[in-house]
């Protein structure tokens, strides 16, 4: 008998052990191996045509106003991330949605806050109906004081509890009373003159943040404000995934969304992973630990008390803007630690390192935050010793790497283990990221797009986005600070362009500081100073007495060598000038270049010079 004899047959008797028979039986199954039918397009084609007239729907419809237009208009937000505001304009009524700021970089020298440019709102006041904030974070409110200070009238602020809890200490600051405060949650709808506020919740890294759904006459816009699509929120509170189908189901005209992370092509991490890091690190720490973070960034301030106490430390809070907000948070409900937990900065003294946990301002490199002190040893309270653990829970804003970097080396010097985002994750962004974007996209099916907070590169990765799940081409809208555009039952178009830019708070001066002025800043800090002090006589067209060069901040400005060499050259020029009957400028314009030409020759500078005169 063969091999194969030997093997048992189907259905066929099968002998077990001990010579008994036992009968098998086997199944027939027909497997399916043919691939499905497609069309000529295939699967992706027919959702791509479905998509496409599903997105081409025409914006009449006869629940709006065939003569009534809707002008949107970005004040800020669109070149940079911060000073984030836009006007909704329609049928002689206004609405301001975020009124923020922004904070100045290396180009800025001496500039303490950035502004936008709102001269457009304070021109048509009479029209303003109410300021809508979406959230309490700086580039979101920073400019309301200002903007309040010009108005002429009083004007409703809306925003939910823990974002008009910010406002009102930002008001005290200012001075400001009798502000017109009033609160919403998400679900409300207010009424302001023809449009309607809508507010719905969204996630972000602060509690109380809301995106608004405009209704006027004339059409449906949809502002995201600043969200991700956390699904383990620290709060508790999600993206409103419901109400966003509602205003898909209704129609919405035009979306306006958060670009911040949209060259990013994933998903951000969820706010409850950096906990997980947290707890972990200070778990682990020998010594003190301080751990710096934005002030307003509630959650994560949560996550650092939560992981505080479960390794039986103290918090210690200190930073103005931390003290500030973590007081509102606390009273307000949003931030949860015990009053036996949380000590004050003062009361340090006698309580071990071991047991403590430092909450402090200072991520992103500031001279004068909590971190930068503590680091440099000039903090009241607070000395860091070889051992102690920090960790940086932020990233820096573009601009302040340099800055973040100097005060980690400081802080590398004093012998502190120093945590950032590069070593483990202890900082996740509170902006959705590409595949997020998409999402949000797909369930609001707006009908035309524009792409909002963020900057040039942002905003054109998120048209890219919007394109890609079927928002047409010519419904994508990348506009810069004060290009309009106008919303109708014709459509979405381009408008005219309202005058907008930029306002530097330059200590108590607001909008005082110009370009020039920071020029020079720039030149005296990078090239230096020079001033020359000459007294001429016109009636006998010569120089009197000595030219005295003042040099400050120019290599080998010190050395009387080549002060003498400067005293002579701008000698020479003058009396050639005064030889030719100059006089005034010209005399200075001649004096300027003889000095500025010796020091390029000498030193390879240029530095600002000042030329005084004395005509004796």
């Amino acid at each position: 008998m063969s091999q194969n004899d030997k093997r048992p047959q189907r259905n066929d008797d099968v002998r077990a052990e001990g010579g008994s028979k036992q009968t098998q039986s086997v199944k027939h199954v027909k497997l399916d191996l043919e691939r499905p039918k497609l069309s000529k397009e295939g699967n992706a084609g027919e959702h791509r045509k479905r998509s496409r007239s599903m997105k081409k729907r025409t914006f009449d419809s006869s629940k709006k106003d065939k003569n009534a237009t809707l002008k949107i208009i970005p004040l800020g937000g669109l070149d940079a991330i911060g000073k984030n505001m836009t006007v909704f304009e329609c049928k002689g009524d206004m609405v301001l949605d975020d009124a923020g700021l922004m904070f100045p970089d290396d180009n800025h020298p001496g500039v303490d806050l950035i502004l936008p440019d709102y001269t457009y709102v304070l021109q048509h006041a009479d029209k303003l109906r109410g300021i809508v904030i979406t959230h309490g974070h700086e580039d979101h409110t920073g400019s309301l004081p200002y903007l309040i200070k010009d108005l002429d009238r009083q004007v409703p602020i809306y925003g939910t509890k823990m974002t008009l809890g910010l406002i009102e200490g930002k008001f005290k600051e200012h001075r400001i009373k009798n502000a017109k405060l009033v609160e919403i949650k998400p679900g409300d709808k207010v009424q302001l003159g023809c449009i309607t506020a809508e507010f719905f919740a969204v996630n972000h890294s602060i509690p109380g943040a809301v995106g608004v759904f405009f209704r006027s006459p004339a059409g449906n816009v949809l502002h995201t404000g600043d969200f991700k699509l956390d699904q383990t929120p620290i709060d508790g509170v999600h993206t409103d995934f419901g109400a966003l189908a509602r205003f898909a189901e209704e129609g919405v005209d035009l979306m306006m969304s958060d670009s911040t992370n949209a060259t990013n092509p994933t998903f951000t991490p969820s706010e409850a992973e950096v906990g997980k890091v947290l707890s972990r690190v200070i778990s682990q720490a020998q010594g003190r630990v301080i751990v710096a973070s934005f002030a307003s960034h509630i959650h994560r301030l949560q996550q650092i008390c939560d992981a505080a106490v479960a390794n039986g430390r103290k918090v210690v809070v200190t930073g103005r803007s931390m003290v500030q907000n973590t007081d509102i948070a606390r009273k307000l409900g949003y931030l949860k630690i015990s009053d036996q937990d949380i000590i004050d900065a003062y009361d340090l003294k006698g309580i071990p390192p071991e047991q403590v946990v430092i909450m402090c301002t200072g991520s992103q490199g500031e001279p004068l935050s909590a971190l930068a002190r503590i680091a440099a040893g000039e903090h009241k309270t607070i000395d860091m010793e070889p051992g102690d653990t920090v960790i940086i829970s932020a990233t820096p804003v573009p601009g302040n790497e340099k800055a973040v970097t100097k005060v980690v080396n400081s802080l590398a010097k004093i012998g502190a283990d120093v945590w950032d985002k590069s070593r483990a994750r202890v900082h996740v962004s509170g902006h959705a990221s590409a595949e997020e974007l998409k999402i949000m996209l797909t369930i609001v099916q707006p009908k035309a797009f524009m792409p909002v907070h963020g900057e040039a590169t942002h905003l054109r990765a998120h048209a890219r986005l919007a394109e890609a799940v079927g928002v047409p081409a010519e419904n994508v809208f990348i506009c810069e600070n004060g290009e309009s555009l106008e919303l109708s039952t014709k459509g979405v178009k381009h408008g005219e362009t309202v005058q907008s830019g930029i306002v530097f708070v330059d200590g108590l001066s607001v909008g005082d500081t110009s370009e020039q002025v920071l020029e020079e800043r720039t030149a005296l800090g990078s090239q230096g100073f020079a001033a020359v002090a000459v007294a001429v006589s016109s009636r006998k067209k010569a120089v009197v007495g000595n030219v005295s060069v003042e040099m400050h901040g120019i290599t080998s400005g010190d050395d009387a060598y080549l002060a003498s060499e400067c005293e002579k050259s701008v000698k020479s020029a003058m009396t050639k000038a005064l030889a030719k009957g100059a006089s005034g400028k010209e005399l200075k314009k001649a004096a300027r270049d003889a000095l500025l030409s010796i020091l390029w020759e000498r030193t390879k500078t240029r530095p600002m010079t000042v030329i005084n005169l004395l005509d004796v």
